[in-house]
């Protein structure tokens, strides 16, 4: 299965837009009173799953590029 061109373009959205929210939640949290130092684990738990999308599009992209 080839990507076409939509396809590539969805994907890099769907990087763009995540990466962006990994943005907003990393200055967010440095942003936060000291006295806050651990995260709690629903937000550590959301900036995983992020990476972890951002991570999956930018494999299947390498794949996909890979095979032609």
């Amino acid at each position: 299965m080839e990507l076409d061109l939509d396809e590539s373009s969805m994907a890099i959205g769907r990087i763009e837009r995540a990466l962006s929210r990994i943005e907003k939640a990393l200055t967010a949290r440095a942003n936060r009173p000291t006295v806050a130092v651990a995260a709690p684990a629903a937000d550590q738990s959301a900036l995983k799953a992020e990476v972890a999308a951002v991570i999956g599009e930018l494999d299947r992209l390498i794949a996909e590029a890979d095979r032609g």
